[in-house]
Parts: structure tokens; C-alpha cells; sequence
């Protein structure tokens, strides 16, 4: 488990704040026996234990762990759709209990496996209902949907039934909708979840285009950490429901020590790699070997550090 490293100053004030959050569900037990059916046993399962961060406003946060760390649960926590067990949560100042609807006009939020657009209507059907169940101003809405049928490449299939969209067409549109009305916030889940490169690629320059343009505070979760590192500065890793890392992605490559190695191809087409930390030994080495057409120099990536290290987390102690 890392050193917790805050490295990021709230400088225009807090757009997310967590304090002591827990957050507990209960599974229940099979029954063995009559008393069992009589009164159910139930099993506290913790999703979140004693998690406190904060997130400035502007910041563009990647918030990462394995399956099952807490991640989802978060994001359902600040936008009100589940209840804390203990601790606080306020989001751009408000309670996403108590004020749940005035927060939710200032917040975007996206789950990658979930769908808003309506599957046998245009794209642009879902738009306008959008504007019209929200009480978007025709003004705000006129600039954003010109700015995400642009942005995100949408207009070309803008009017085209959403059922009829590719997954990387649909997510553009799910998350061009979104953005209507101009949210100050926006939660993402696993927004480029089964997208091929090109989506992806789109996705990611728009998300980091309006972080930088408009200053709007994005928190995502992925579990594909070159696109989280491409996107974010900051990076928050969980485990089993605890903050395991706070910081910038070089200190966590630094904390992760990833290795070096020397990835060496014989003239018989075999490989062989071979991890090394001093340079001398290691061309030592390399001058004892027979055969050798090539040798590549290389660096564990951050990909492998983190699956190394999610590894470790669910072995057990």
C-alpha cells in the first residue's frame, strides 16, 4: 500500500470534497436452517472505508483501482444516487442529498454501460427532449450543441436512429448529450469502455479540449491507465475501498518502481528479456551471450506496474 502523496491546492475553490465517507451494502446469506428463513443473516460487504479527498475546481482527476475498489460507488455517491453510510459529501458546495436537483443542473454524469438517447429515435430527437425536459436556455443550448456536434464529429449521424449507431458513435452522442447544459462538473465512468482507437482518440481530445478551454472539472474512471495518464494530471488509485495513491502520475511511476529491461532477439528469432537495474552489470551480461541480432532497451509500463500491484492487492495476506 502507498504513502498517500496530495500534491494537487485547491486555487479557485473545491468542486469536490469527501470527509470520512464509508459506504456499506449487505448481501444476504443463505439460509441453513429454519431460524435462518425466520431471520435472515445478512453480510456487510464495504465498498468504501473512511475515504477523504478533494478535488479543485478546473482539476481534471483519473480516479482508478481494480474491480470492485469503489469506484462506481463514488460517483454514484456525488451524484445522489446512493446514500453514504457515514461521513460527509459536498459537491460545488451543495449536498447531493438535499439539493439533489439543483446540483444535477450543474453536473454531468456518464456511465459507459448505461443509455439516455432513445434507441428508435434521431440522435436529435434526444437532444431537443433534453432541452425541453430541462429547461435548457435556447441560448446554451444552441452554442453547446453546435460546439458537440463539432467537437465529437456527431452531425454526420445526427440524424440517424440511435439504435442504428456503432458502440463509438453512441458514446460520442451519450456523452455530446451530456454536455447540453453546460454542466460545471462532470462525472465520468469508463466513458471509452469497448471503444476502438479512433473513438477513443476523439473522446479523450474533446474531454481534455473542455477541461482546458472552459476550465470545467472532470473526474473519470478507466481501467486503461494511457488513457486516464493522457487525459489526467492527478491520479487517485483505491483499494478495497481505501485512497492507496494521491498524486501526479510521474510520483506514481516513481512509487510503482518500474523496472528497466533489455529485450534481446537471437538470430534463431527466439526472445528473451532480461530486467536489470545497473547498466554495467547488465552490458556484463549481454557480452556472455551468443547469437544476438538485436537488443532493445525498454521500461516496465505503467500498465504492467499497476496490474503487478492489483495483483498483490487480492493476494492473500
Amino acid at each position: 500500500m502507498f504513502t498517500t502523496v496530495q500534491t494537487v491546492t485547491p486555487k479557485a475553490g473545491t468542486a469536490i470534497e469527501l470527509r470520512a465517507v464509508s459506504k456499506h451494502f449487505y448481501q444476504r446469506q443463505p439460509a441453513k436452517s429454519l431460524a435462518d428463513w425466520l431471520s435472515p443473516k445478512r453480510r456487510q460487504i464495504p465498498a468504501l472505508d473512511d475515504v477523504s479527498f478533494s478535488v479543485a475546481r478546473g482539476e481534471f482527476l483519473a480516479y482508478a483501482g481494480p474491480n470492485g475498489a469503489g469506484k462506481s460507488t463514488t460517483i454514484k455517491l456525488l451524484s445522489g444516487m446512493l446514500t453514504p453510510t457515514t461521513g460527509e459529501v459536498t459537491v460545488l458546495g451543495l449536498s447531493p442529498l438535499k439539493e439533489r436537483i439543483p446540483l444535477m443542473r450543474r453536473v454531468g454524469v456518464l456511465f459507459g454501460n448505461r443509455r439516455e438517447l432513445w434507441s428508435d429515435h434521431p440522435v436529435s430527437a434526444s437532444f431537443r427532449w433534453k432541452r425541453e425536459v430541462w429547461g435548457v436556455p435556447k441560448a446554451v443550448f444552441d452554442e453547446m450543441e453546435s460546439l458537440v456536434l463539432e467537437l465529437l464529429d456527431i452531425r454526420p449521424f445526427y440524424q440517424t436512429l440511435a439504435r442504428e449507431l456503432s458502440l463509438g458513435q453512441r458514446m460520442r452522442a451519450e456523452l455530446g448529450m451530456m454536455l447540453l447544459h453546460r454542466p460545471e462538473l462532470i462525472l465520468l465512468d469508463e466513458p471509452t469502455l469497448g471503444l476502438d482507437v479512433l473513438a477513443k482518440r476523439q473522446i479523450i481530445a474533446f474531454l481534455k479540449e473542455l477541461n482546458e478551454r472552459d476550465q470545467t472539472t472532470i473526474l473519470v474512471t478507466s481501467h486503461d491507465m494511457d488513457d486516464l495518464e493522457e487525459m489526467a494530471r492527478r491520479i487517485l488509485l483505491l483499494s478495497n475501498g481505501k485512497v492507496a495513491f494521491d498524486g501526479d502520475f510521474s510520483a506514481l511511476r516513481g512509487a510503482l518502481k518500474l523496472g528497466k529491461k533489455a529485450l534481446v532477439r537471437f538470430r534463431n528469432q527466439s526472445l528473451r528479456e532480461i530486467p536489470y537495474d545497473d547498466i554495467g552489470a547488465l552490458l556484463q551480461e549481454l557480452s556472455a551471450l551468443e547469437g544476438v541480432a538485436e537488443i532493445e532497451f525498454a521500461q516496465n509500463s505503467l500498465e504492467e506496474g499497476l496490474a503487478d500491484l492489483f495483483s498483490s492487492w487480492k493476494a492473500p495476506s
